[in-house]
């Protein structure tokens, strides 16, 4: 669930405190009324009236006076330790939720694969290329289709079973994690995220993901979770903040039914909550991410500037923007952001739009950017902002912020 700090209740109102000026003329008032009731119900002439009868008078109206200038001072200091009160619990509520929203996970392991990545380049050289701006996305045979359609598409024979395909795709993604995995103890649990987007039916892809698993050498246990895409980074923080299993993600599309203008993506990362493991090295920080509550691009920069906050980084500070599953309709609204905040622009090379490089990755959109921009930061770069969509293109995107760990204090 976010947090929400536009449902903050409003600072308590202050109570106006008594003016001395006004009070003082409410003195000579009084005094006057004394003087007044001592002229029109005493028989005696006022000259002949005694010291008495005058110091009585006066010594009422002051202690009427007294009277109700106590009472609004009481209902002054009243207010005023009623609004302390407010204040105080509000700006505990605030604390919590400023804390709350500013959890982070640390990217322990990344692997991805796209249509760059070759059987002779490694992932080092699949970086340097999307940061080139190298276009992936051309007209080529597809898996689906059964022609030539414009997208990306993962290396291998195209005429490769999908059942067999997959395997070997989830087999190379689960190797490069169990290296990591072995320096970790057996009795860790690992809670997956688990989406594949292919042909095959769901009994077949459990089937294909229990024997890549159980080939991956990963000792581990792997519990499946409900989460998916970026809300399971939100779920997580609200409801596993102190959990000592780590998260793994794994996204694959493959073979799209409707292929044209995507992308085959494979992409697993491997999250932790800081604190819970000494064993691995973290790459990035992931901070919580902000979905847009509308389609405005009001609504976007909203979510843009609570990201960005939750990272306690301005805007300034990103160096790096990823787009990556956005839709037509939300062009617009994302150039009006970077104008607005002033985040990087595409004459700066610092904007890496995935979809124009690789194609729409589908139910992959979040996770292939936020891998690539972990591999970034890991080269040495800093924060790096994450604009994405999902596979609904008429649902709304997220922002994400990764930044550099910082160095462990001596």
């Amino acid at each position: 669930m976010a947090v929400e700090l536009d449902r903050i209740p409003a600072q308590a109102d202050r109570p106006s405190s008594p003016k001395l000026w006004l009070w003082l003329c409410l003195l000579s008032l009084f005094l006057l009324c004394g003087c007044a009731v001592v002229v029109l119900l005493s028989e005696v002439d006022l000259r002949e009236q005694s010291d008495a009868v005058w110091g009585a008078a006066l010594g009422a109206s002051f202690l009427g006076w007294s009277l109700v200038c106590g009472l609004r001072v009481l209902y002054y200091l009243t207010r005023q330790h009623s609004a302390d009160g407010w204040d105080a619990a509000r700006a505990a509520d605030l604390e919590g939720k400023l804390s709350q929203g500013r959890r982070l996970q640390q990217v322990l392991a990344v692997s991805v694969y796209t249509a760059l990545r070759t059987e002779q380049s490694d992932a080092l050289l699949q970086v340097d290329a999307v940061l080139e701006g190298t276009n992936a996305l051309k007209a080529q045979p597809s898996r689906s289709a059964g022609g030539t359609v414009r997208h990306s598409r993962l290396p291998g024979d195209v005429n490769e079973n999908p059942e067999r395909a997959l395997l070997r795709i989830l087999k190379d993604l689960l190797s490069d994690f169990a290296i990591q995995l072995a320096e970790l103890p057996d009795d860790l649990e690992l809670a997956l995220s688990l989406v594949i987007d292919s042909p095959l039916l769901e009994d077949r892809l459990g089937g294909v993901w229990q024997t890549a698993l159980a080939e991956s050498g990963i000792r581990q246990t792997v519990t499946l979770i409900s989460w998916r895409g970026l809300e399971a980074i939100d779920q997580w923080l609200d409801q596993r903040s102190d959990d000592q299993a780590l998260l793994l993600v794994v996204s694959v599309v493959l073979a799209p039914d409707a292929p044209q203008g995507t992308a085959e993506t494979a992409v697993g990362l491997l999250l932790g909550n800081p604190g819970s493991q000494r064993e691995l090295l973290p790459v990035a920080n992931l901070h919580r991410p902000e979905q847009a509550h509308g389609e405005s691009a009001g609504a976007l920069i909203r979510a843009t500037q609570l990201a960005l906050s939750w990272a306690s980084l301005p805007a300034s500070g990103v160096e790096h923007l990823w787009r990556s599953g956005i839709g037509r309709k939300y062009h617009a609204a994302v150039t009006t952001v970077i104008s607005e905040i002033k985040l990087p622009r595409r004459a700066d090379r610092k904007v890496h739009d995935l979809d124009a490089l690789l194609g729409h990755p589908g139910a992959a959109a979040p996770w292939v950017a936020v891998a690539l921009a972990a591999q970034t930061v890991q080269r040495g770069c800093g924060p790096q902002l994450i604009l994405s969509g999902v596979r609904c293109a008429n649902a709304p995107l997220w922002v994400a912020v990764l930044t550099p760990v910082p160095p462990p204090m001596t």
